[in-house]
């Protein structure tokens, strides 16, 4: 395992306009990927579903809705979310719209789940280390 830290400049990431106006910088690693969204004022993004990744979304800035339809219904279900928020959209057919009249900023986290629960690695995986020898 790399202990060195990487860090990948804006200038690396993929980035993509779509049709509603929606700004997206991805960032692509081996396991996981991040990708940083302006969703325009007054927009809607195209309904769409994931059979395989997780999805996860953190609020930065502004505002959205998550809109999600249940699949035995047709019903649209709606999650306001707020600076600060935490989504999982998980498999569900979803959409996001920015109602309000200011731009909003979100950060995805997308990756592969194995159904395996690594919540304790997570929480238990720091080593303290004493550097008094550091001329700090």
């Amino acid at each position: 395992m790399m202990k060195e830290i990487e860090q990948v400049k804006i200038s690396y990431s993929i980035f993509v306009e779509k049709d509603n106006g929606t700004k997206v910088n991805y960032f692509l690693f081996p396991e996981f990927e991040i990708h940083e969204n302006l969703i325009p004022k007054q927009s809607i993004q195209d309904w769409h579903q994931h059979s395989n990744i997780e999805e996860v979304i953190v609020i930065t800035s502004g505002a959205i809705c998550i809109e999600v339809i249940n699949e035995k219904t047709s019903e649209i279900k709606t999650y306001n979310a707020i600076d600060g928020d935490v989504i999982r959209v998980r498999h569900s057919i979803h959409r996001l719209t920015n109602k309000s009249q200011l731009d909003a900023k979100f950060i995805v986290f997308r990756f592969v789940p194995d159904g395996c629960d690594k919540s304790s690695i997570i929480k238990n995986d720091k080593i303290d280390f004493d550097c008094k020898y550091l001329n700090e």
